[in-house]
């Protein structure tokens, strides 16, 4: 006998009207074996033109938590990377300053009792 499976899919394109900023989004949830899974990703992407002088880059960033609740059989998981890079294209130079989050949100698919 196979256990239900059922997953669904978001995804979001978002470009800003200059074209210098650029947002995707997705979040997947999933029903497999008991647990009820969201997985929620996002990435954002800006782009800056440097005409004059040097403009210094941020330093890269990471935050990883983990939040566990034993009592209620969940977990959640999120990670952000923040950084930046130069890029050379047509003799011009730009700054490119990205940013990734990722969230995982586990649970059992009914509630679970506690028992006293």
């Amino acid at each position: 006998m196979s256990s239900l499976k059922m997953r669904e899919l978001l995804f979001k394109n978002l470009t800003s009207a200059d074209r210098k900023r650029r947002i995707i989004s997705s979040c997947e949830v999933v029903d497999r074996q008991g647990m009820h899974t969201t997985i929620r990703r996002h990435f954002v992407c800006k782009v800056i033109e440097i005409k004059d002088g040097f403009v210094e880059k941020p330093l890269p960033q990471i935050y990883v938590c983990r939040i566990c609740n034993h009592a209620q059989q969940q977990e959640r998981y999120f990670c952000r990377m923040k950084a930046g890079l130069y890029v050379r294209s047509n003799e011009r130079l730009f700054l490119v300053l990205f940013g990734h989050s990722l969230k995982i949100d586990l649970r059992p698919v009914t509630e679970v009792k506690k028992v006293i």
